[in-house]
């Protein structure tokens, strides 16, 4: 017999809510540890004091966890623990020779050896599919995500509206001190220019050319990347951009390099820029990709690359919930 344990949190005591993490949960515990439902014989959950609405054993029995035992029981008042908590055992008659504990949502902070703050780098090169992952990757553990790579457009927005040459370094020096870049969250990120959200007005191919080449200059990197150490000190988030593992955050223990065939990437640019009505063909596209590649990959200063520690992860043949899973599995295995 194994015991595989874990928890996860709730935003509000509804009775959906506690249906769709609990099933969430189990499924996740499921999935990782290789079991069918019909191989669980028993499962015991904990909750919270302020979880009323309904029994996390319910929610099991209609999530399709009804052949093996279920048991509800509700947790004494414990001053400072986690709200709105569901904690589950489940006994499976397999024998596991290494179980895989799953933490959800704010119930990362039950691990013992999670530190207070929890980041995760992701690197990878333009149309990757990093930024979609690292959304959803922070959307499940209820962490901030932040788009490095929106810092480096808004500083290159910043260059052209000032009629500053984004590869003459003295061009853009002298115009640095009118440009303040700064990022906001109110459920998701905001880039801010000189107090101006400019999250839409950054996403054009020629602001992401002029980031490339502006991002190769060493004092914007510096202010750049010193905002970005700066958000990631005050709690956690998914970090995502170029030099993440090896410049921003070269001691964290979550680094992953997501990557994918410069077809494949062009394939879903185009199919992106295709449903927002764009006219652009896949073959500039794909000319596109391959010169900003050959920049990031070239430059002198901070270059895309792959950290000696980071997990590589190939997504041509993946789907982005794919991803996510795989990578959550590999931050649970460390915690």
């Amino acid at each position: 017999m194994t015991a595989i344990r874990g928890a996860t949190t709730i935003s509000a005591d509804t009775a959906d809510e506690i249906r769709t993490e609990t099933a969430r949960l189990l499924n996740e515990i499921v999935k990782q540890n290789s079991l069918d439902i019909s191989q669980v014989s028993c499962i015991f959950f904990s909750s919270t004091q302020d979880i009323t609405a309904i029994y996390p054993a319910k929610a099991a029995r209609e999530a399709g966890f009804s052949s093996c035992a279920l048991f509800s029981c509700m947790e004494p008042p414990i001053s400072g623990s986690l709200p709105l908590c569901i904690r589950v055992m489940l006994q499976t008659e397999q024998h596991i020779d290494a179980p895989r504990y799953v933490y959800l949502n704010e119930a990362v902070r039950l691990r013992t050896d999670l530190s207070g703050i929890l980041n995760i780098a992701i690197d990878g090169p333009a149309g990757s599919g990093k930024s979609t992952v690292a959304r959803e990757l922070a959307r499940r553990l209820s962490i901030l995500h932040l788009d490095t790579g929106a810092t480096y457009r808004a500083y290159a927005l910043g260059c052209l509206r000032l009629g500053a040459d984004p590869a003459d370094e003295e061009s853009v020096k002298s115009v640095s001190d009118r440009i303040e870049i700064d990022v906001t969250y109110d459920g998701v990120q905001h880039t801010l220019l000189n107090g101006e959200d400019v999250s839409d007005k950054i996403r054009t191919p020629e602001v992401s050319m002029a980031a490339s080449t502006v991002s190769k200059i060493g004092f914007v990197r510096e202010r750049m990347v010193a905002l970005q150490q700066a958000v990631a000190k005050k709690g956690s988030c998914v970090l995502e951009g170029r030099d993440i593992g090896t410049k921003v955050l070269p001691d964290s223990r979550f680094k992953f390099f997501v990557t994918a065939s410069p077809e494949e990437r062009a394939r879903r640019r185009f199919l992106q820029d295709k449903s927002k009505g764009g006219t652009e063909t896949m073959e500039n596209i794909l000319a596109d990709i391959t010169a900003r590649d050959r920049q990031d990959e070239t430059r002198a200063i901070s270059p895309l690359v792959c950290a000696p520690d980071a997990v590589y992860v190939d997504t041509s043949a993946m789907s982005a919930d794919e991803v996510v899973s795989y990578i959550m599995r590999k931050v649970q295995e460390k915690i």
